[in-house]
Parts: C-alpha cells; structure tokens; sequence
C-alpha cells in the first residue's frame, strides 16, 4: 500500500492507528470479535519486525492497514466454511451507540465497539449486503468505497493488478445496487416505536399493519439460545411469532436504543441486555426486514454498556450524596438498576 505518512512515526501514532483499524476490520468482517483479533495481529506482526525493517517504514498506517486487510481477506476466505456449520442464520454481530448508554463511554479504549464509528456504512442493512459479496468483492468495495483507497493500493492488499480491483469493486457495487432499500429516515424511529408498542400490548392486528406482507425475520442464536433457526417470512406470520414469543417471556423489558446507528429495539431481563432486533423499512414506510440478534457471543459490548451505564448512575448518585453532605441538603437514596426506555 502507498505510504501516506511522515517518516519515524512514534509509539503513539502506530497506537493512533487502532481506531481507523477496527473501523476498517469490522465493515469487513461483520464480527467485533474478529475485527479486534485481526487488528491485534497486524501489531503483532508490526512489532515482529526487526527494528530497521520498521525505521524503513515511512508510513505505519499504510502497513498497518494493508496486513489488515490481508488478514481480513483470509478470515473471509475461511468464514464461508464455519458458517455454514453455524446453527441457523448468521448475522453480523450489532454495535450499540455508546452516547445512549451514559458512561459506557468511560471504556471506549477497551471496547472496539467504541471505535466503531457509525454511519451509512454500518447499518445492519449494508452488512448483510456486503455478505452476500465474494471476499475479493467485499474487500475491493469496502476499501474504495467506504475508506476511499486507491486501487493501487488496493492491489497491494488483494494481490492482483489495479485494473482487477477496479472490477471487483464495480461487481461488488451492482450487487449492493440490487440490494438497496430506501435509507433510514425520521419514519423509521416512529415505526420502531409503534412496533415496540404492538408487541408491548401482544396487538396481532397492529402488527401486521406495521408489517410488509412480504415482510422477512431473521435471527441468530447460534445454537446457544433457542430461536427460529430458518427466516420467517410473511407480516402475518412475524407477527403472530412474536406475540407468542411476548407469552412466553414475562418481564421482558423492551427499549428504542440505536442499532449500528439505526433506531432498534433491545429486550432485557433483570437489566441484562437478551436480545437486539434491527429493522428495515420498505419504500411504503413498513417494516421490511427485521434482524434480531440472541447470541450471546454478539452482545458483549451491549452487555458492557449497559454495566458500564449502571455504574455511571451510581457514580453520579455518589458524588451528588456527597456534595449534599456538605451542603446539609435531603440526601436522595443510589437508584438501582434502570427500568426506563
């Protein structure tokens, strides 16, 4: 890849680079977990090099990013095989928005989900597009036209001539083309809402109205959580799922939280983040696509957010009972875990 930086970069710039790292690793890979291994081994790899071989890098970046995207390459290579012993659906791991949580933001060093920057090119929409791409495709693309490489550089990471990425990112965007739904606007959090509160109230009526008829849920548990291990399709028939999913749930709480920056729906028990649920809306403004999310193994930075979000309640609850200490002002009591959407 065509080194862009200044020579003799420090420590503190090769760490710099992490962020831009995971941003570049995720869209690729669909999985936080395997973003944050393949960024782990691209340093490893940095600092295997002998020293001089590192002084004769003008741009760590460039490096940094190219082993990346190779890494990301034989990952993808290799994932088509494991997931199709995956139990049921596979679906790319969801990244919550860390400024709803309150001081989630506090781990944002630790928790590559908080490195995830969150726009267009993130939504649980573009990732399973980009799923449906050869790995070679999905390279191409996500590098051109997410991060707007070069193709010379491109080729450094794919192996093969400009010319060659060129065609894979133009084959690679006419399969996202025929993909495309219309773009999540105001009307989407207004639909989420409205389902929260059909499935709330257990409204089969309501909810077939918010639903496409064509509508189609998918869901992940990975085997490790029971769940529809086949989509279902149909508005009447999600709708008649989930009602009988609400049955056999009692106190499950439901929240509008923002999904890979979408609004969504997450489900809890007990305060523990259970499930994540994102949504398309078709061209009519109902629901179209519904991706819910029950693997536990793909909600830990939701998980962590929420843990984090409770102890900034309590923090704050402190900190106020001891500024009232000194003022001799009513002490109000540490509130427990939140119920509040």
């Amino acid at each position: 890849m065509v080194e862009r930086g200044d020579a003799g970069a420090g420590a503190g710039a090769i760490a710099g680079e992490r962020r831009q790292l995971i941003n570049v690793a995720y869209r690729l890979l669909g999985s936080l977990a395997e973003a944050e291994d393949a960024v782990q081994e691209a340093y490893a790899r940095w600092y295997a090099l002998p020293r001089g071989r590192r002084d004769e890098v003008r741009s760590p970046g460039a490096w940094l990013t190219t082993v990346t995207g190779r890494i990301c390459l034989d990952v993808l290579g290799s994932a088509r095989a494991r997931r199709e012993r995956y139990v049921g659906a596979w679906l790319p791991e969801p990244v919550p928005d860390r400024a709803e949580w309150g001081f989630a933001r506090e781990v944002g060093a630790t928790d590559p989900a908080h490195q995830v920057v969150l726009d267009e090119s993130v939504t649980m929409a573009f990732l399973v597009v980009l799923e449906s791409m050869t790995p070679a495709e999905r390279v191409a693309f996500v590098l051109h036209d997410v991060f707007r490489y070069p193709f010379a550089e491109i080729a450094d990471v794919l192996g093969r001539t400009p010319a060659a990425c060129k065609q894979l990112a133009a084959s690679a965007r006419r399969r996202a083309r025929g993909s495309q739904a219309p773009a999540a606007g105001s009307g989407q959090a207004e639909a989420v809402r409205r389902v929260k509160e059909a499935w709330e109230s257990k409204d089969i009526a309501a909810l077939v109205d918010l639903l496409a008829p064509a509508a189609v849920m998918t869901a992940d548990g990975g085997g490790l959580v029971g769940t529809v291990l086949r989509p279902v399709e149909g508005g009447a028939r999600i709708a008649q799922y989930v009602v009988a999913i609400a049955d056999k749930a009692p106190g499950l709480e439901l929240l509008e939280r923002s999904v890979n920056g979408v609004p969504g729906l997450v489900a809890r028990r007990d305060g523990t983040v259970m499930t994540v649920a994102s949504f398309e809306l078709a061209e009519d403004g109902r629901v179209a696509r519904i991706w819910v999310v029950r693997n536990p193994e793909k909600l830990g930075p939701w998980l962590r957010a929420e843990r984090e979000s409770e102890a900034g309640r309590v923090r704050r609850a402190e900190r106020e009972r001891r500024a009232c200490t000194e003022r001799s002002c009513p002490v109000r009591p540490v509130p427990g875990p939140s119920r509040s959407g």
